[in-house]
């Protein structure tokens, strides 16, 4: 089975559609599918309820599907980068479901290993809880959150082999694997494809059984997201 791609736009391609769940792998902008997330915005696809960790800032990353309305709702744990997203939800234009961070990590990959759901104390006593089931363990209060399973799942890896076994770069490993494993289907952005057997077992971060389609992106743009410079003494 061919699981590579000519281009993002071809590997989305019939996979994904208005009004489908969709997890976007990344950290603020690291980590993040860039190629994949263009594609996406140029297909028009819209309505989409979009899982990630944030939504990236008002002129990259997740931040380019809002300027373009195809998001309707975020699952998301931090918001405080994008003026866009901020104004959208406070017009009401924008649906947003506060999601703690580990809390979030968690419903992911929960929900690739096949566990509908599960018991934390975080969120406890706050919004977070509203409107969820409350149990008790061991004299504490715990509240239970269902496990994310999107439509499609969108990731960035280093590297992939021509199975899709993947290897990702440091700290941009962050949400992928988890997003990945969650999604019926995972399309997966690489810098770089080599051929089966290059990679070592041991240096696989990701097995290929969770990777549908690969896309390659040799020269990512991988824009910071604050860049901070130290001043030195005397300069």
């Amino acid at each position: 089975m061919n699981k590579i791609f000519p281009s993002a736009a071809e590997a989305i391609k019939g996979v994904i559609k208005d009004g489908q769940l969709l997890a976007v792998g990344g950290f603020g902008l690291c980590g993040i599918p860039e190629a994949l997330i263009d594609a996406l915005r140029d297909s028009g696809i819209k309505n989409l309820t979009a899982i990630s960790n944030n939504a990236g800032v008002d002129d990259f990353g997740l931040g380019k599907l809002l300027q373009t309305r195809q998001i309707k709702k975020m699952i998301s744990s931090y918001v405080g980068e994008n003026k866009e997203f901020e104004r959208q939800y406070l017009a009401k234009e924008l649906e947003l479901e506060f999601t703690p961070q580990g809390t979030l990590a968690e419903k992911l990959r929960a929900g690739g290993a096949g566990i509908p759901a599960f018991f934390t104390k975080t969120g406890v006593g706050t919004m977070v809880a509203e409107g969820k089931e409350l149990r008790e363990f061991d004299g504490e209060t715990y509240v239970m959150e269902r496990s994310l399973v999107p439509d499609v799942s969108l990731v960035k890896a280093a590297v992939a082999d021509k199975s899709g076994n993947l290897r990702f770069n440091l700290t941009a490993r962050n949400f992928n694997p988890a997003a990945a494993m969650a999604g019926k289907v995972c399309i997966v952005e690489v810098e770089k494809i080599v051929e089966i057997g290059e990679l070592a077992p041991d240096d696989i971060h990701l097995p290929g059984i969770y990777v549908h389609r690969i896309v390659l992106n040799a020269t990512p743009e991988k824009r910071i997201e604050k860049r901070t410079i130290t001043e030195k003494s005397g300069a």
